[in-house]
């Protein structure tokens, strides 16, 4: 039997165009021609083809695999031997990409998800995910990095709108007080701690009193939370790291 080039290139999923070509290069010339000169492919030819496609799927390109088909001296071992390194070599890489992709779209689909505009509408200039790689660095294997990940997946633009004008009144209320002189021991400062926790509780991620302990510490040890708090009222970071120890010790005893 012979077969039309339309029907070879049908068969094997490849264009006629790539049939031309393999023709015009010498490695796939087809066994017959019809009475008006159209090529024709015997079953010869379709083996010729399956092999070529075989090699090629490897990632061999096309002057090796002339010479693995028709070079005696070719060493079909060897060739197969090095594309199979190579070959494996770009399954790891692969998988590797692939990883990072998954990892893109994880943080993606887990983060802030609001257009440049929108950020900078609900946060103004200051970058919600500046410290995104410390902060996983630091905290990405905990049950309270992994919560406040799938809670503000959750949020829309004017959820998180909601979230900084509570943060926004609650720094207001905080500030006066300081500037009047109220100490941290004091009922109100407690309480705007207590505030403090619950926001983080509510919005974020589960926050008992030990662990808000551990907040406080941190606003007065790291100097970016301490600048943070301080634009609020000068003094601010190390007075609610006082009111918060101040308001866990009154709830744990």
């Amino acid at each position: 039997m012979s077969y039309s080039v339309g029907q070879v290139a049908g068969y094997a999923g490849v264009t006629v165009r790539t049939l031309h070509h393999y023709d015009e290069i010498g490695l796939l010339v087809p066994g017959g021609r019809s009475h008006a000169g159209h090529r024709r492919y015997d079953d010869t030819d379709l083996e010729r083809l399956q092999r070529i496609l075989f090699y090629r799927e490897l990632g061999f390109p096309l002057d090796e695999v002339a010479a693995l088909l028709d070079d005696p001296d070719a060493d079909t071992r060897a060739h197969l031997r090095r594309r199979h390194e190579l070959l494996t070599a770009r399954i790891e890489r692969l998988k590797e990409m692939a990883a990072a992709v998954e990892h893109a779209m994880e943080a993606r689909r887990m983060g802030i998800d609001l257009t440049p505009e929108e950020r900078f509408e609900v946060f103004g200039d200051h970058d919600p995910e500046q410290y995104a790689q410390e902060t996983e660095a630091r905290w990405g294997g905990t049950d309270a990095y992994a919560e406040s990940r799938r809670r503000t997946a959750r949020y829309t633009k004017d959820d998180w709108k909601r979230i900084r004008a509570e943060a926004d009144a609650w720094g207001e209320r905080y500030a006066a007080l300081v500037a009047d002189g109220g100490p941290p021991t004091g009922e109100a400062a407690m309480d705007l701690a207590e505030e403090h926790r619950r926001h983080i509780d509510t919005r974020y991620y589960a926050c008992p009193h030990e662990m808000h302990r551990c907040l406080g510490e941190m606003y007065v040890a790291d100097e970016r939370f301490t600048a943070y708090y301080d634009a609020l009222r000068p003094g601010l970071a190390e007075h609610l790291r006082d009111a918060i120890l101040a308001n866990a010790a009154r709830h744990t005893r």
